[in-house]
């Protein structure tokens, strides 16, 4: 079992829902933190709470769609840590729109900052790790990663694409001591959905009710710490819906009648 205590952890997307519990959950742990996110505000909020925990919590302002920005970032918080002993890629955006009614540049936005940001990021903190000799990668995904799902196309894709990148990773980085973890949350409580993207570019503001009765995000961040201390390469964070997964793997059939009669 992994110990934490004043590990250095990157948290992307800490403002809100799974990233924000990360954090508490991982201050409780006595790591020391990293939190990205766009709103400084929020942030703040969450660093006080931290500090409530853990001696140390440092803020990197980021909007991760500006990928070219990633790398100068990287080296900033590097030069305030030292190192970063785990990265989690948290930060993401969903979808409610069918393909038929998206333009291709809202397809572009999704994948930009679901799957090239993380990947970016990974980048620019890889080099580290490989020096020290050691390190953990967390790429935050869905079990839309594992399955297509309607009105969800482009977010599905880019979920697609981090399960494909970070198991090849893992693969690559075994000789090096550098762990590598895939969490593929289900219906989880936070305003994901709200702020889902839609046709038109605008956020969805709609409550699913899967999300609304979903597993708290406290919970949800408590097993994905406790999967990154076990170095757990691939976890499945979630309730009922994770049946889908293996629906999907074992009775396709059966995948494709019930995923047909979702309505959104």
């Amino acid at each position: 079992m992994k110990d934490l205590k004043n590990k250095v952890v990157w948290i992307t997307g800490a403002s809100s829902g799974i990233g924000e519990e990360l954090a508490y959950a991982l201050a409780r742990e006595g790591v020391r933190l990293v939190l990205t996110a766009r709103d400084k505000d929020k942030l703040e909020k969450v660093k006080d709470v931290c500090l409530q925990y853990t001696s140390h919590c440092w803020i990197q302002l980021m909007d991760l769609s500006k990928v070219d920005q990633i790398d100068n970032a990287a080296k900033q918080v590097l030069q305030q840590t030292g190192t970063i002993d785990v990265l989690i890629n948290n930060a993401g955006r969903s979808q409610r729109s069918l393909a038929k009614m998206t333009p291709l540049d809202i397809d572009r936005s999704m994948m930009e900052l679901n799957f090239f940001s993380p990947v970016a990021l990974t980048k620019a903190i890889l080099p580290s790790m490989l020096k020290q000799g050691s390190g953990h990668i967390v790429a935050v995904s869905s079990i839309t990663g594992k399955f297509g799902f309607p009105w969800r196309t482009a977010y599905a894709a880019s979920k697609h694409a981090v399960q494909g990148f970070f198991e090849s990773l893992r693969a690559e980085l075994k000789q090096d001591h550098i762990q590598v973890t895939i969490v593929s949350p289900g219906r989880i409580r936070t305003d994901i959905s709200l702020k889902a993207l839609t046709e038109n570019g605008q956020a969805y503001n709609v409550m699913d009710k899967g999300q609304l009765n979903g597993m708290g995000a406290d919970i949800c961040a408590k097993q994905i710490v406790k999967a990154i201390r076990k170095n757990k390469k691939d976890v499945l964070v979630g309730r009922q819906e994770l049946w889908m997964v293996y629906i999907h793997k074992l009775w396709p059939s059966l995948y494709h009648r019930l995923v047909s009669k979702i309505k959104n």
